[in-house]
């Protein structure tokens, strides 16, 4: 009868219970510390200033560098400065940008925008429509609060695009 019954029991290994220790003892080690600094940190957060602002009374003041809403700039007698170059919306890895383009009626350009509308939907707001604008003539503002009720209020043309 070398078969266990249910009355006896297994032999004791020791070292078995000794790594078993070993490994028990390791991971309360490891583990411990780790809750009681993330407490710590829960705790330090707890009793910081908040830095929740009450938005419609406090404005969010932007950094310098902000790339928010677009705007076409115009030269000194306040014409657009944009010559319909197209580099804008060739360097627009969204695609947003749309331009048409025309005769200029002034002798000292060849072209200028018949229409220039942005998707403001589809724009990633990245800035290289500004970098590769050649004449400076598109520039990313710091306004970010513009409110649209339908798809289409979104798609700004010439004429919106001079007035931000």
């Amino acid at each position: 009868m070398n078969a266990i019954t249910k009355t006896e029991t297994a032999p004791v290994n020791p070292l078995g219970r000794l790594i078993k220790g070993f490994f028990a003892r390791l991971m309360v080690a490891l583990y411990l510390p780790s809750v009681f600094q993330g407490m710590a940190k829960t705790f330090g957060y707890m009793f910081r200033p908040k830095t929740t602002m009450q938005y419609p009374e406090e404005r969010h003041i932007a950094r310098k560098g902000y790339r928010g809403e677009h705007r076409l700039k115009q030269d000194d007698q306040g014409r657009p400065k944009c010559v319909a170059c197209f580099m804008c919306a060739t360097a627009c890895p969204a695609e947003c940008i749309t331009i048409v383009a025309k005769e200029a009626p002034w002798p000292d350009r060849d072209k200028v925008p018949a229409s220039f509308e942005i998707d403001m939907l589809k724009c990633i707001y990245c800035g290289m429509c500004e970098e590769a604008c050649p004449c400076d003539a598109i520039e990313l503002t710091s306004t970010y609060t513009q409110v649209a009720t339908t798809r289409q209020e979104k798609v700004y043309d010439m004429n919106r695009l001079l007035r931000n």
